[in-house]
């Protein structure tokens, strides 16, 4: 096969919705940390919803990103956090898949703290070929060729392959 081809991780983004900011927050993001030894930063709310008590401006979340080896190796982690199984519903048409993890304590070495409580997470997977920075490029930006595009059956071909993860058919 062609290497430049072969479906590789864009990045990972690894959100932590709490809805407030103060010390729940905070122990959103201690709780990243600690699962991927990167410093997050703090999601801020675009609008205000009065209905859930949020203002704009105020942070409410928490979220990293993780490129190349760090991504692996922390997506190989988070597939045994969700039991290694994926719906086929998680896959978007340009290759592209996301999952949550309902508990922290899912990831191995975390223990349920009382003081902090649980958080669940949502893990968006960006996928790519090589070649795509000309689509995205600021200089002579081209359209990209129809067979550097990413498609779902894919993208779940890689992931089976490269992690194991049982891909189930949507229901």
């Amino acid at each position: 096969m062609n290497v430049m081809l072969e479906p590789r991780i864009d990045k990972v983004v690894v959100h932590v919705g709490v809805g407030e900011s103060g010390q729940r927050l905070v122990n959103a993001e201690t709780i990243l940390k600690q699962i991927t030894n990167q410093n997050p930063v703090r999601s801020i709310a675009r609008k205000t919803l009065p209905t859930f008590g949020i203002k704009k401006g105020e942070p409410i979340g928490t979220k990293l990103t993780l490129r190349g080896k760090t991504a692996e190796e922390f997506l190989i982690v988070a597939f045994k956090a969700v039991g290694n199984n994926l719906s086929a519903g998680q896959f978007d048409d340009n290759g592209n898949f996301s999952f949550g993890v309902e508990e922290h304590t899912d990831f191995p070495g975390m223990k349920y703290d009382p003081e902090i409580g649980i958080f669940g997470m949502d893990i968006n997977v960006a996928m790519k070929r090589a070649g795509y920075r000309i689509a995205r490029r600021r200089v002579a930006k081209k359209k990209l060729p129809a067979k550097q595009k990413l498609n779902k059956s894919e993208t779940m071909e890689y992931v089976h392959k490269k992690f194991g993860v049982e891909i189930l058919e949507a229901s």
